[in-house]
């Protein structure tokens, strides 16, 4: 029996809004998520670089921890284990929020932020320690140097990693899914299971995460040749 294909039936039923609905979870998602990480990764990788050993223990412990645990139980963790733990009148007002974009949000940006501040580290062992020294010469303190003149640079130097991470972020706002919030990959499950037309909706799915990816990627090349434009 042939296959007909059907893509007309998915703009029937408010199908469309509810695809729509979904890009704007999941972007939104990615944002926030980003936000959490690039701040939280920033702050690891400078309370890194004053060299307490045990509070650089610390953090080694949490980036191993959220390296080399599953993204998907990471998620699982934060919507039933911590949800659990909490006290429950500030568990209730976080589900009258969205407690699962809540939760997949945070549990995304903690994980990312481990990768983001290997990155930064990464960057900054890159950079002659001469800069840190002439800027402490000048004046400056240990904190503000970092902010002027070290992290700057880093940024830049990590800006192919960072965009690698993003869209890694982006793409791991799909295991939400698994908690039952109806972000781009949710909603298409929702219509599948509707219409059964299983390859035309992961197909209008598919082709919206390659859309946006390429956004990603072009912005992220753009920012590296401006930033090497003006290095020079």
């Amino acid at each position: 029996m042939n296959y007909t294909l059907d893509f007309a039936s998915l703009l029937s039923n408010g199908y469309p809004s509810l695809i729509l609905q979904g890009v704007i979870t999941t972007l939104e998602m990615t944002a926030l998520a980003w936000l959490l990480a690039f701040t939280l990764g920033s702050l690891l990788t400078v309370l890194r670089t004053l060299k307490i050993k045990a509070l650089d223990y610390i953090i080694v412990l949490y980036i191993a921890f959220h390296r080399n645990v599953p993204m998907l139980v990471h998620i699982l963790l934060w919507y039933f284990g911590i949800a659990a733990i909490i006290p429950e009148s500030i568990n209730d007002k976080i589900n009258i929020l969205g407690g699962e974009f809540f939760y997949a949000t945070v549990a995304i940006g903690l994980v990312t932020a481990a990768y983001v501040s290997e990155d930064l580290r990464s960057a900054i062992r890159s950079i002659p320690s001469g800069q840190m020294e002439a800027s402490r010469t000048l004046g400056l303190n240990y904190m503000r140097s970092m902010r002027k003149i070290i992290l700057p640079q880093a940024f830049i130097i990590s800006i192919p990693t960072l965009t690698n991470q993003t869209l890694l972020l982006f793409k791991n706002t799909s295991l939400a899914m698994a908690i039952g919030l109806i972000e781009l990959t949710g909603a298409g499950r929702e219509i599948e299971s509707a219409t059964f037309k299983t390859f035309e909706v992961y197909a209008v799915v598919t082709v919206i995460y390659l859309a946006i990816s390429l956004v990603l990627m072009f912005i992220g090349a753009y920012l590296s040749k401006r930033s090497a434009f003006s290095a020079r």
